[in-house]
């Protein structure tokens, strides 16, 4: 008997969280669709990426909007059961609430393991291909996407630092680039390039337009010319805005590159942990959304299924809302990344605890 229940509410926990999903993912699409089509007909979008597009686009926001959906959907079904008086006759026939609460455990486990492994695999390269198409067809109407793409300045080492006014990852190709090298303080050379193209096959560098100052004791030495192959000691992603290189990185690379950074001395290493760490937050946070989810809307109420659902929508952008403060803070601030990170799950946490003894009782 114990273990059709289990199954049951297991399998009324995945369909419920997997139809979420189906639902308003379509939503998004059809929304992101009217927005953008002009700007994709005007940019002569091939639809082959536009359809590339919307896959990467439904990979990173059901990432992006999963604790959401897990919870709406957790608290949907279980105030079904609630309403029906099933849980109260679940509990009558000698379950404790812990015992009932297993087959939820289950169903998160589930869940957070598919949600590292596409935080881990799936998501950098959805996240890149969303990102590009956005950058190179939707100028216009994407202007806040351009920003992210734009002003990239980087130190490369301890006294030289590049930067380049915008990065288009599909034809590698960096635009208003410029380097400057110092020796003690004092400028000793400045190179700028209307663009910069990395060539895969020769592994060079080709500058475009380019003007390259040597600082002298009696005067500059000036060096100009239309085109130029040459070979820096920086990488092709250190041309990539902060968060986008972060977010496109699989994770063994991305450890590699925070590394690279430390050893650097960058100031945006922050950014990197923050996307980092967020890898491991967000899988571990089925649990606790679960938990909290169960724990509101187990109790029959007066208002029914809708009050559950205010509930849960509050809470639910309550912690999308505290995550999003804490992750900026990190960025942002001095203030730890790792706690930054990890304070919405310890803040939810501590309120799962809580809701969870009242439950029981």
């Amino acid at each position: 008997m114990l273990k059709i229940i289990d199954k049951y509410i297991l399998k009324r926990y995945l369909v419920t969280f997997t139809v979420m999903l189906l639902m308003f993912i379509p939503i998004g699409i059809v929304i992101d669709v009217s927005e953008k089509v002009n700007k994709m007909i005007e940019n002569k979008a091939p639809f082959k990426e536009i359809a590339s597009y919307y896959l990467d686009f439904t990979i990173y926001f059901a990432n992006l909007l999963f604790p959401i959906f897990l919870f709406l959907s957790v608290i949907w079904f279980t105030s079904k059961l609630a309403n029906n008086t099933e849980i109260i006759a679940i509990l009558s026939s000698g379950i404790s609430f812990s015992r009932f609460l297993r087959p939820y455990i289950v169903g998160a486990t589930i869940v957070s393991v598919f949600a590292l492994i596409m935080s881990v695999f799936l998501v950098p390269s959805a996240s890149a291909g969303y990102k590009n198409f956005r950058y190179t067809y939707l100028i216009g109407n994407g202007q806040n996407e351009i920003r992210d793409n734009s002003d990239v300045f980087r130190q490369i080492s301890k006294d030289e630092y590049i930067f380049v006014s915008n990065f288009n990852e599909i034809s590698k190709t960096a635009f208003y680039f410029s380097m400057e090298k110092f020796d003690n303080d004092k400028l000793k050379y400045k190179l700028v390039a209307n663009r910069i193209k990395w060539d895969e096959k020769t592994k060079k560098y080709t500058l475009f337009n380019y003007t390259k100052r040597k600082v002298g004791a009696f005067g500059d030495i000036i060096e100009s010319g239309e085109k130029k192959d040459t070979v820096f000691n920086f990488d092709l992603e250190d041309l990539t805005p902060v968060v986008y290189i972060a977010e496109t990185l699989p994770l063994n690379e991305l450890h590699k590159f925070i590394d690279k950074e430390k050893s650097r001395g960058s100031s945006n290493i922050n950014v990197y942990l923050v996307v980092l760490y967020k890898k491991y937050s967000i899988p571990v946070s089925a649990f606790i959304l679960t938990i909290i989810a169960v724990s509101v809307s187990s109790m029959k109420r007066r208002g029914g299924m809708g009050t559950n659902l205010a509930i849960g929508i509050v809470l639910a952008f309550a912690f999308v809302f505290l995550d999003k403060v804490f992750g900026v803070l990190a960025e942002k601030s001095t203030a730890p990344p790792l706690l930054a990170v990890w304070t919405p799950n310890i803040v939810f946490g501590i309120l799962a605890i809580y809701l969870l003894r009242n439950a029981k009782r």
